[in-house]
């Protein structure tokens, strides 16, 4: 007695089909497994036969086989479960072998035969409802999973979805052919920050910064602020995703697909669309692995849970030389590909880097130029950092990753005086509707090019030949690469930078020209030679 029922499986953000066979034969009792199955899934075994038994419908003592296609995919988790359940019950005759034509299933099983979410169901619900729209399929197929991830699967348009919550009501369904349809659950996502983020109103002085931020918002650049301990410098970069645009319909399906990946949607008790752009900050003691993804069994690192959002790393010359370093590929491609043994598997990883560091250990260097009405000066205001020490200290950021990094800010502390008296500052909702208009302007600016969203991510050359520069911009930033020394890929960055700054003035458009005005604004922000 054979069966074969379709279930899928996420390799990086994307599901690729499996199919579960099953062969029920005469012969002393056995349990064969194969399909290159990882230990979850080989436990599947322990799992499925008690929750068969418990659901009343015990195995009979044959030789079962079965082999997941294709054999050469790893396959890893406990979303076999019902598959593999459903092929068996299929194979010795509990239900009708036509009842699963066109069905896929995901979940795992509890041993008293409950249902139980999974992690990366809507990946597989996306290509699913891509099967369905290509014509291949006169439907899309039937997704049955468990209640749990009924949230996340009914974000994807004319998906078809059965959620059983226990395996006796899964046979009591296809022995009917009735599928009753879920009802509608969509909530926020649970990554998404419950808490408001700080509003640039309360941030009082640093009127550089606070540019800085919204030109970085307004652009998709990365971000560098380096200053004394208190200066806000915390404050600022958290303010970063008040000040950006929402998501777009497109983008927090990618934000929620990675996210249930990750698993990171049920653990908060719902599974829906991600409302807000993720802002992930991770501690300086975080792997490798953790910051852009792997392990043995890959899976989505710091960077690619940041996708469309923000990753601030805090005390950035706290993290290890190692660990910056794996920020390279990300920031230039915007994914990272992780390679093992078994596979290669690739994460997006378009995020907005923010970062910020002090100048030296103590934090002090270049507080010197204090002057007494904005300092009282004592023994812990100036540095007292050896110059070989500050420099061993700011070498934990290396010439190529500076050279990543488009915009590198400067900012001092800010006097108690001013704390004290500081007037209501301009705060997120304002910049906000400047970097919305100006994100406006890139999207039709770059309509034609593929997965170009935003300044930060345009080819260079097309900058070059259609970026709007005048005669007298192109002087000015050619002249200042030369004695700046900056690299071809700091050239490219200070003209993505200006062309921001560019559309950020008062009414500009689509054709709005960079003058030398924005280029030196720009050049404020690069530090000379970063990248050697």
């Amino acid at each position: 007695m054979l069966a074969a029922v379709r279930s899928a499986a996420v390799v990086g953000v994307d599901a690729v089909d499996v199919i579960v066979e099953v062969d029920v034969a005469h012969g002393l009792p056995q349990w064969t497994l194969v399909g290159l199955a990882a230990g979850a899934v080989k436990e599947s075994r322990e799992r499925v036969t008690a929750a068969l038994a418990n659901a009343g419908y015990p195995l009979p003592p044959r030789r079962i086989t079965v082999s997941l296609a294709p054999g050469d995919l790893p396959k890893s988790g406990t979303a076999f479960d019902l598959p593999i359940a459903a092929a068996l019950l299929s194979a010795t005759g509990v239900v009708p072998a036509a009842a699963l034509e066109n069905t896929v299933l995901l979940g795992e099983l509890g041993l008293d035969g409950a249902v139980r979410p999974v992690r990366g169901v809507l990946p597989v619900a996306r290509r699913l409802a891509r099967t369905g729209d290509a014509g291949r399929e006169q439907r899309p197929p039937r997704l049955v999973i468990p209640a749990g991830n009924v949230a996340e699967a009914q974000l994807v348009h004319g998906a078809r979805i059965a959620a059983p919550a226990t395996l006796h009501d899964l046979v009591g369904w296809l022995r009917r052919g009735e599928f009753p349809e879920p009802e509608c659950n969509r909530h926020g996502s649970g990554d998404a920050s419950s808490h408001d983020p700080p509003d640039l109103c309360d941030v009082v002085g640093q009127p550089g910064a606070r540019r800085a931020l919204e030109i970085a918002a307004a652009g998709g650049h990365a971000l560098l602020l380096i200053g004394p301990p208190g200066a806000g410098k915390t404050m600022l970069a958290r303010c970063m995703p008040g000040i950006l645009p929402a998501l777009d319909p497109d983008e927090a399906l990618d934000v929620t697909a990675i996210h249930s990946v990750a698993g990171l949607l049920g653990s908060a008790g719902n599974g829906g669309t991600a409302i807000a752009r993720p802002f992930r900050a991770p501690h300086h003691s975080i792997s490798v692995a953790g910051l852009v993804g792997g392990g043995s069994s890959p899976r989505p690192g710091e960077v690619s849970l940041a996708h469309h959002g923000v990753l601030f790393l805090d005390e950035l010359l706290e993290f290890p030389r190692h660990t910056l370093e794996a920020l390279r590929q990300p920031l230039e491609d915007g994914r990272v590909v992780v390679t093992r043994a078994a596979g290669t598997v690739a994460y997006p990883a378009r995020f907005a880097l923010v970062g910020a560091t002090n100048p030296c250990p103590c934090g002090r260097a270049g507080d010197e130029a204090r002057t007494d009405a904005d300092i009282q000066p004592g023994p812990e205001t100036f540095c007292r950092c050896p110059e070989s020490e500050i420099a061993r200290y700011r070498s934990r950021l290396s010439g190529p990753l500076a050279d990543r990094i488009d915009m590198h800010v400067h900012i001092g502390r800010v006097s108690l005086e001013r704390l004290a008296d500081a007037e209501p500052a301009e705060g997120s909702a304002a910049v906000r509707t400047r970097v919305e208009r100006a994100r406006e302007i890139q999207r039709t600016r770059y309509a034609a090019l593929a997965a170009v969203r935003a300044n930060a991510q345009a080819p260079g050359r097309w900058l070059d030949a259609r970026g709007g520069f005048t005669l007298e911009a192109r002087g000015v930033l050619r002249r200042a690469a030369e004695q700046m020394s900056l690299s071809a890929r700091g050239f490219h960055r200070v003209s993505r930078v200006a062309r921001t700054i560019a559309d950020l003035e008062p009414g500009a458009g689509v054709r709005a020209p960079v003058t030398p005005v924005h280029v030196a604004e720009a050049l404020r922000y690069r530090p000379a030679g970063a990248g050697r």
